[in-house]
């Protein structure tokens, strides 16, 4: 059984096709699984509707096995997604730890949130500030953190639902090489405890980090396969060279 199996989705915008018999299938096993093409190929559309924040028009979405088509956002997180998007999600006047905290109560019942094992739940968010650098930070305001820091954070927030499934848009959107080299150094670490996919421009980053690659192109797949056999890809070289950001994959 596969961890996440996408079936020919299709999402129309009226006239427009987004995605057009998109299938996608990641095992049930840990790893990094990119999603790339040009700007207007169906990416974010693509990560959206399996995230459950766009409703496909078409196709179904199966997440560990269930039919998860047709669930909001908030039930696919709480049946082992973890989601993070191109717009951050964090509480700006809330500090560090407590935006941490808050994501993972959304998983945690009520009546342990009112018992003594809540203690429990701040030294896990505590684990989870550490390995992602924050912990020195942790009673900081999260709108006082660097732009890098603040993708940590909300990386961290979607780790702390304990997915099995963790859904990037852009993780590395406005870093700077170092922030990049250490996010490339976070996710690695991560992957070997979930299944990862990732949607982003910087191809070097993508090839360095991934397993397996999806090309889209106008909503479609156009290949699929490792970093090297996407690189050597004459169907990608035609349709991308020199379009994409970072020349052809």
């Amino acid at each position: 059984m596969s961890l996440l199996d996408v079936r020919s989705a299709v999402k129309r915008y009226g006239h427009l096709r987004a995605l057009t018999d998109v299938s996608l299938e990641i095992p049930a096993a840990s790893g990094i699984h990119g999603l790339i093409g040009p700007n207007g190929s169906g990416k974010t559309t693509l990560l959206k509707a399996i995230a459950g924040e766009h409703r496909l028009t078409g196709g179904r979405i199966f997440l560990n096995g269930a039919d998860v088509t047709r669930m909001p956002m908030y039930q696919r997180i709480r049946r082992g997604m973890g989601v993070k998007f191109q717009i951050t999600s964090i509480v700006s006047d809330l500090s560090v730890l407590d935006n941490v905290l808050l994501a993972a109560q959304s998983k945690t019942s009520t009546r342990r949130l009112l018992s003594s094992d809540f203690e429990s739940l701040i030294d896990a968010s505590r684990r989870v500030l550490d390995d992602f650098w924050l912990l020195d930070v942790s009673h900081s305001l999260a709108g006082t953190l660097s732009h890098g820091q603040q993708q940590w954070l909300e990386i961290a927030m979607a780790v702390a639902r304990n997915p099995t499934l963790l859904l990037l848009d852009e993780p590395t959107a406005g870093m700077g090489p170092e922030e990049r080299r250490h996010t490339g150094e976070l996710l690695r670490r991560l992957s070997s405890e979930m299944a990862i996919v990732i949607v982003e421009h910087d191809l070097d980053f993508v090839r360095s980090i991934c397993e397996e690659i999806t090309v889209l192109e106008s909503g479609r797949v156009l290949d699929r396969g490792t970093p090297h056999q996407v690189r050597t890809s004459t169907k990608v070289k035609a349709a991308f060279t020199g379009e994409m950001e970072g020349g052809p994959p």
